[in-house]
C-alpha cells in the first residue's frame, strides 16, 4: 500500500482489522496528503477524524503531514495547543489550515 511493503497474516473471523493497531504515513506537503489519503479511502474506504481513515480491508491509517507532527509538539504551547485543537476539527488534514491556526 502507498509503495510500502507489508506482511499480514489472516486470523480469521476472530482476529479482525480494529484501531488498537494502525498504519502512519508521514507526508511531506498536502500533494502527498491528499495522493495519499485519496488512495486509501477509495474503492472501499472510510474516511474518520484527525487524519485517520481506513482501507477496504478495514486496516486503519494515519495520514499525518510532518508539519502536523513538528506544530503539535512545539515547544511553544500555545503554539502546540492551536495546531491540535484545528486538526481535531477535520478529517483529512489541511495543512494550511493548521499553519494558520498555529501562527495565531
Amino acid at each position: 500500500m502507498l509503495g510500502r511493503k507489508f506482511v499480514g497474516l489472516d486470523g480469521g473471523l476472530t482476529c479482525t482489522p480494529n484501531e488498537a493497531v494502525s498504519f502512519m504515513v508521514i507526508t511531506k506537503d498536502q500533494e502527498e496528503t491528499d495522493r495519499s489519503w485519496d488512495a486509501i479511502v477509495r474503492n472501499g474506504g472510510q474516511e474518520s477524524a484527525c487524519g485517520w481513515c481506513k482501507d477496504r480491508w478495514g486496516h486503519s491509517w494515519q495520514v499525518t503531514p510532518r508539519l502536523l507532527l513538528e506544530l503539535t509538539t512545539s515547544s511553544d504551547r500555545d503554539k502546540a495547543r492551536r495546531a491540535f485543537g484545528a486538526m481535531m476539527t477535520m478529517g483529512k488534514i489541511d495543512i494550511a489550515t493548521i499553519d494558520a491556526a498555529a501562527r495565531v
